[in-house]
């Protein structure tokens, strides 16, 4: 997708780079060209079009192997956060019919209908796209939907490269790359390509476990890499419960087609030595995501990345190593990979290239849920990360095991639901990380994560009357701490 105004200058096609020499006179097609028409894109083009700014924003989808494309709103509207907690709530109703019939609610059809609900969610991520496409009508008031690559000639130019006919060059007083990544596939194994889809792992098996179908996940090293590792084991263990199964320390060699139809995967088990093999319906990688950087033409204009990851280099500004180029969202080096922090490090960054602020992003205890079937929601440091940074003696653990009231008619197991709250030992006890295994997780995170901001202590969550009968409420009694060795168990209303 293009927002485009005028175009002052022609190119005739050319299957190379061209390079310009004209001098410039410090007059632009734009204040702002945006490439990346994301959930980060468009928040950072929207907030710059109504401060008054002339924006451009510059999109375009490779369609995935599997010929998988789509417009408008990036992976989290299209094939990312959105679709997936709606699956994911498509498996919660199907728990909760189970659990309906302790409540007196009679048996009823507990099928899924795949179709039906693909159909359904379809339609709502096209009403999205729609809402987009008005946004562009509305403020940037001039779009195109034909954009393919982009390349940089000088650090206040980009051109445009429209499939089957003319490169169309734009200049800006400042652009912005916000083009985020695309999920790897292991390229070493063979089939992995030819026979396998993308996607994040514990969230995927979880609904799809959910909705009735057997699932396996293959575990390298560690879930959940990067979380709390308690946490991240009471979150697989309740799977491992709900249905789900595990192969641990499971190394995948060779993917191969049967002639049945049926995929047949070959892994190595590291704990035996031994190799293994099965049969699937579909094979489904979770290996990491890559930024979408390598047809920008980066390199040529100086703009560094890490040579690792691929990222780009930036500062807290969010300023790459070339004056008037920024990036942020997943493509910035450091930054978290999150819908929200881009959306908000997009709008700040308008703001302050407008002139209208000098407020940063702060990217310090930014709060996040795993929408796995157990959900898992945490802001602020792992206790990993606390005895790392202050010192196993410098930090107090407290937690608790809790059974939501939801569960107890139900008869479900209770056993990981689990609140963990590390804080800095003495004084107030000001508190680094906030951990919670539980039915809505994120609703009950959002809240808390407030406090993070205001420098919250234990004190003042000791002192917070909670709502009853909630989960959220057993935050605001915890009391055992782990150095304590006492039984965390819940107990009474």
């Amino acid at each position: 997708m293009a927002a485009l105004c005028r175009v002052r200058h022609r190119w005739k096609r050319t299957n190379c780079i061209q390079l310009l020499t004209r001098n410039l006179t410090g007059t632009f097609d734009y204040d702002l060209v945006v490439i990346g028409g994301g959930s980060g894109g468009l928040a950072c083009s929207k907030e710059a079009a109504q401060l008054g700014q002339k924006v451009a924003v510059l999109d375009y989808v490779e369609p995935s192997v599997k010929g998988t494309k789509w417009g408008i709103g990036g992976t989290c509207v299209n094939v990312g956060c959105i679709p997936k907690k709606l699956m994911h709530q498509a498996a919660l109703l199907g728990t909760a019919l189970k659990d309906a019939q302790k409540y007196g609610w009679k048996r009823g059809n507990t099928h899924l209908n795949w179709e039906l609900m693909a159909t359904f969610l379809n339609v709502h991520r096209i009403s999205l796209f729609f809402f987009y496409e008005l946004l562009f009508h509305t403020i940037l008031k001039e779009y195109n939907f034909n954009t393919a690559i982009l390349h940089f000639v000088f650090p206040i130019e980009v051109i445009m490269s429209l499939p089957l006919v003319w490169q169309i060059m734009l200049t800006a007083k400042n652009i912005v790359i916000a083009t985020g990544g695309r999920p790897k596939y292991p390229t070493h194994i063979p089939g992995a390509v030819e026979h396998g889809i993308t996607n994040v792992a514990l969230e995927c098996a979880g609904f799809l476990t959910g909705i009735g179908l057997e699932t396996t996940v293959m575990v390298r090293s560690i879930p959940l890499r990067g979380f709390d590792q308690q946490m991240a084991g009471l979150v697989t263990d309740y799977m491992e419960a709900y249905g789900t199964k595990f192969s641990w320390r499971s190394v995948p060699k060779s993917v191969d087609k049967l002639s049945s139809g049926v995929l047949q995967v070959t892994w190595t088990d590291e704990q035996t030595g031994k190799d293994q093999r099965d049969t699937f319906d579909s094979v489904l990688w979770a290996v990491g995501r890559a930024p979408e950087t390598k047809t920008l033409g980066l390199e040529k204009v100086g703009v560094k990345l890490n040579k690792e990851s691929g990222k780009i280099l930036v500062a807290a500004d969010e300023s790459t190593s070339v004056p008037n180029i920024y990036a942020f969202g997943d493509i910035g080096e450091g930054r978290p990979e999150l819908t929200p922090t881009a959306i908000k490090a997009g709008k700040l960054l308008a703001r302050r290239l407008a002139g209208q602020t000098n407020e940063l992003m702060n990217y310090d205890n930014v709060a996040t849920t795993v929408f796995t079937p157990l959900e898992y929601g945490c802001v602020g440091l792992s206790e990993e990360e606390a005895e790392s940074r202050h010192g196993k003696d410098s930090i107090e653990v407290y937690h608790a095991f809790y059974k939501p009231l939801e569960f107890t008619v139900a008869e479900r197991d209770a056993s990981q639901c689990y609140i963990k709250v590390v804080c800095k030992r003495g004084g107030d006890q000001r508190i680094l990380g906030l951990h919670f295994t539980g039915p809505n997780a994120g609703e009950v995170t959002q809240g808390f994560a407030m406090g993070f901001q205001c420098g919250a202590t234990l004190t003042h969550l000791k002192e917070t009357v909670g709502i009853h009968p909630t989960c959220a409420e057993e935050l605001t009694k915890v009391n055992v701490s782990k150095r304590s060795g006492l039984d965390a168990t819940v107990t009474g209303c």
